[in-house]
């Protein structure tokens, strides 16, 4: 997103309707080979080889309205992924799924057609992906035709439905486990069409997030677009709204998806706990790391004990006996020190060798020191322990 694009040009100006010219940087064939820039032998040289080449049955060139200065020729292949002549994808169709209406074709419509799920299980499922699929296709024929910022425009107030689909993604995981373990017609139909070879062994949980990265794609490309574009051009306030609004929705989807992965994390962990003081000692934080530590007391012999560090907290905890009948393979909590008020040094463990290193975490009214014996996981716990402190200072 915050990519930077460096602009070459060859020419003063182009007319209206000209194929602009886009370089990204860092993609194969850099600035040096370009056509129309000082390495590539001037405005007449070939340009290179795309994914999807001009030879390909099915390519199509797409022409850009005029933009000032642009230094890289736009195509959209056949399999609808937009490309300069650097080589670089901007925006891919995820493996070609999503522009080819697979998931459409053979998933919703046929379920709808069917009744094989109830209207409120297949919602629970797909989410908005319908609706998304309409936006998405009814954007395809201004980049084909070179509409970039009208096309964008028009696509933008449907972007809330990415949103809804993210909030909807750890209910339609659910409610696909759910459905594939108890409807054997659900479960029959789903290996079927995953059979098809036109999903190339990809499963049904993998082809439902498409449209979040299609998401990603079309800021990538909006991005490089507005960037890119004159001030004189008739799309650039089209595009730079449009980049702002497609960035700020990526950032609230990826939000989303970053608070139902600690969800998760939070259960897991609230599972692994029992006793009474285990209860709710999980709600409304934020899971960091944990694993194995030895704990160093002033006297005897070091203690393995499992430690769970949040944003705010860490948590000691010791395992329950193996034999005990009612909470087995669980760990019971024997302190909670808050992060705001340690202090972390590390005592030993500083030259990077094989055998670990000892960490100090000082509390107002207790010190710990925690060994570990592997040097990496030594500095895992120290980057995010000093993490968890910055946090709450």
């Amino acid at each position: 997103m915050g990519r930077q694009q460096t602009v070459h040009s060859s020419r003063a100006a182009c007319p209206l309707g000209a194929e602009t010219r886009l370089h990204c940087p860092g993609a194969a064939g850099d600035r040096a080979a370009l056509p129309g820039t000082a390495g590539a032998g001037g405005h007449g040289a070939a340009a290179h080889a795309l994914p999807y080449g001009a030879g390909t049955p099915g390519y199509r060139r797409v022409s850009a309205r005029y933009s000032g200065s642009w230094a890289g020729r736009l195509h959209l292949g056949s399999s609808g992924i937009l490309v300069s002549s650097s080589g670089l994808a901007l925006a891919s169709s995820s493996g070609r799924l999503y522009t080819r209406t697979l998931l459409p074709q053979y998933f919703v419509g046929i379920l709808k057609a069917k009744g094989t799920l109830r209207p409120a299980e297949r919602q629970a499922l797909f989410g908005p992906w319908e609706l998304i699929y309409g936006a998405s296709q009814e954007l395809l024929p201004y980049l084909e035709g070179g509409h970039w910022g009208e096309g964008l425009e028009n696509f933008c107030p449907h972007l809330e439905l990415y949103t809804e689909f993210a909030a909807n993604a750890e209910r339609s995981r659910t409610t696909l486990q759910e459905q594939l373990k108890k409807n054997k017609h659900f479960r029959r139909f789903v290996r079927l069409q995953e059979g098809r070879p036109e999903f190339g062994s990809l499963h049904l949980q993998d082809l439902l997030p498409l449209p979040l990265q299609r998401l990603q794609q079309y800021e990538n490309l909006v991005v490089a677009l507005a960037e890119n574009t004159g001030p004189n051009s008739p799309d650039q306030q089209q595009l730079t709204r449009a980049a702002r609004l497609i960035s700020e929705t990526a950032q609230r989807v990826y939000s989303i998806g970053q608070k139902q992965k600690n969800d998760q994390h939070l259960r897991r962990v609230q599972a692994l706990l029992s006793g009474r003081q285990a209860k709710g000692l999980t709600s409304g934080r934020w899971f960091l790391r944990q694993g194995w530590l030895l704990v160093v007391p002033p006297h005897g012999e070091p203690r393995p004990r499992m430690f769970f560090l949040f944003s705010d907290v860490l948590l000691m905890a010791k395992p329950r006996p193996p034999l005990h009948l009612l909470q087995s393979g669980t760990f019971a909590c024997r302190a909670l020190y808050p992060m705001a008020q340690c202090q972390l040094h590390r005592v030993f463990g500083h030259s990077g060798g094989p055998c670990g290193g000892l960490l100090s975490l000082s509390f107002p009214h207790e010190k710990l020191l925690l060994m570990c014996t592997d040097q990496e996981e030594l500095l895992h716990w120290h980057h995010s322990l000093t993490l968890a402190i910055s946090q709450k200072n």
